[in-house]
C-alpha cells in the first residue's frame, strides 16, 4: 500500500468559516474524510496534517523523505512566502502535488507566484475541495 502525506498550512483549520464565498463551506475535517474514502479506493494510506507553523511544516517534509511515496500540499499563504518550504519539498525524492482550494492566479496579485509550482509534478487550482481528490487521482497515475 502506497503512502501518501497531504500537508496542509496556515488558516486552513479555519475553514468553514473563513471566507466561504472563496473556499467554500466545507471543513478541513470534510476535506479530509474526502481524502481518506478516496486514498483507501485507490489503495493508499493517507496521512493528512495541518499547521499554522512553516517550522512545523518544513519538520514534516524533511521527516516524510524515507516514509512516504507522494506529497499533496496545499501550502496556503506560504505559497507564496516560503523560500524554506521550497528547498525542503526539493529534497524529496517522490512526486509532489499542488493544491488550492481557490485559483490564486485569478485572485489578488501577490497570490500569482508560487514557489511549490516549479518543483510540482502538477498544480490543482480551482476545483474547491475537489481538487484533493484530483490530486490523488493524478498521484496515482504517477506511481503507477
Amino acid at each position: 500500500m502506497k503512502k501518501i502525506l497531504i500537508l496542509n498550512g496556515p488558516n486552513l483549520n479555519m475553514l468553514g468559516k473563513r471566507e466561504p464565498k472563496i473556499y467554500g463551506t466545507q471543513t478541513l475535517e470534510d476535506i479530509e474524510s474526502l481524502c481518506r474514502d478516496k486514498g483507501n479506493n485507490l489503495g493508499f494510506e493517507i496521512d493528512f496534517k495541518q499547521s499554522n507553523n512553516e517550522g512545523q511544516i518544513i519538520n514534516w517534509i524533511q521527516e516524510s523523505i524515507d516514509e512516504y511515496d507522494g506529497l499533496i500540499i496545499n501550502a496556503a499563504a506560504f505559497t507564496h512566502t516560503s523560500l524554506a518550504i521550497h528547498d525542503a519539498l526539493k529534497l524529496l525524492p517522490f512526486p509532489i502535488i499542488e493544491v488550492h482550494l481557490s485559483d490564486p492566479k485569478k485572485r489578488e496579485e501577490f497570490r500569482h507566484f508560487s514557489y511549490i509550482e516549479a518543483i510540482a509534478e502538477s498544480v490543482i487550482s480551482g476545483h474547491g475541495a475537489e481538487g484533493y481528490a484530483l490530486a490523488l487521482d493524478k498521484l496515482q497515475k504517477l506511481l503507477q
